[in-house]
């Protein structure tokens, strides 16, 4: 029987989580949108670091575009709240970071293409 990604499977010692993977999470984190910037924070840039634990923590740093951005209190929290959705997510902390500074070759592609930025 294999293990169900949405689901956890039953041992002799009971259930186990579902194992969280980095992919995982990335598809979580292109859930939260900057409000003034029609792109997912992953594909502006915004994520510089995830730490995927053994018990089921994430940690994730991330920056913002800059340090007035009005998003600066709500994107953080959007960003942990998408990731604790994830089956399998024990903990998340996502903290953000200044150093290196966000500058926009930190943009994918497509981020490029959708702002007309290239």
């Amino acid at each position: 029987m294999s293990e169900n990604a949405t689901h956890g499977s039953w041992t002799p010692a009971g259930e186990s989580l579902p194992a969280v993977t980095e992919e995982g999470v990335i598809t979580a984190i292109k859930t939260v949108f900057d409000p003034e910037i029609p792109v997912d924070i992953y594909e502006l840039g915004l994520i510089y670091a995830i730490e995927l634990g053994d018990d089921g923590k994430v940690k994730v740093e991330m920056t913002l575009t800059t340090p007035s951005c009005p998003s600066a209190q709500e994107l953080p929290s959007m960003t942990e709240e998408a990731i604790r959705q994830i089956p399998g997510v024990t903990d998340c902390e996502v903290e953000v970071v200044w150093d290196p500074p966000w500058d926009q070759s930190r943009m994918s592609e497509d981020a490029r293409l959708a702002l007309n930025m290239f």
